[in-house]
């Protein structure tokens, strides 16, 4: 019997990532050839270390790829819901939802220490990697100075995938505690789409007018929507 009436497919699907060829296992390309060389699948590979005894480490990364819709979906992602995938337990999957968490701050540190907002945008780009990937709906206030620098922000409520419950209250009860100058209102859309409910509209008015109680204005109040956003001081709803 001939060596190509001898091969077993199976015995192809299952090899180590040892028992690739060098530049086919992603330590060695990227030792050689640098990150950009590198497929998401073997990048995730690189950080999960090994595979399970049904996949080597790379399958089980484009695994995870493939049942997520890909590395943006994957990033939204809670370390419980990556154990779906055979083979990603605790540690693994705990690994990757550090990463992107970390990923997420890179993004925000790389506007420096002191952030000014001074517009939408740059709302968008501070709060953007924060807020844009979560699968449930957020709402967080961010406290001003005078010169509109971020002293801090805090997350208000936490709801499910079409709304979150705030209490104006305990928004302008934070900005008090945190010496507010003026406050930024946020929440995301995880459905994607960043039009204004009217449930939005009505709250950013009952916060709005408290503030003005207490001498602390709203700058603006911005829906963060996968790329997209919405400001409601753009489109006159402050007023």
């Amino acid at each position: 019997m001939s060596d190509q009436e001898q091969f077993e497919p199976n015995d192809f699907l299952k090899r180590t990532v040892k028992e690739m060829n060098p530049d086919e296992q992603p330590r060695e390309k990227l030792t050689n050839y640098g990150s950009e060389s590198l497929s998401d699948a073997e990048l995730i590979a690189i950080l999960l270390r090994t595979g399970s005894q049904k996949m080597n480490v790379i399958q089980m990364s484009q695994a995870l790829l493939d049942h997520f819709d890909g590395l943006r979906y994957l990033a939204r992602k809670g370390w419980q819901d990556l154990k779906v995938i055979p083979g990603m337990g605790k540690v693994k999957s705990l690994t990757l939802e550090a990463v992107f968490e970390l990923s997420r701050r890179i993004q925000m540190a790389s506007l420096g220490e002191q952030v000014q907002i001074t517009s939408p945008e740059d709302a968008v780009a501070y709060f953007g990697p924060k807020l844009r990937d979560l699968t449930k709906e957020i709402f967080m206030v961010a406290f001003l100075n005078n010169a509109k620098i971020v002293m801090g922000y805090k997350k208000i409520s936490s709801g499910g995938s079409t709304a979150t419950i705030v209490d104006p209250a305990e928004v302008m009860r934070q900005a008090v505690m945190n010496e507010a100058n003026s406050i930024l209102l946020l929440h995301n859309h995880p459905s994607g789409n960043n039009k204004e409910s009217k449930a939005d509209i009505q709250l950013t008015k009952r916060i709005t007018k408290s503030g003005k109680l207490l001498g602390i204005p709203v700058d603006d109040h911005i829906i963060i929507a996968g790329d997209g956003y919405t400001s409601f001081r753009a489109k006159g709803l402050l007023n």
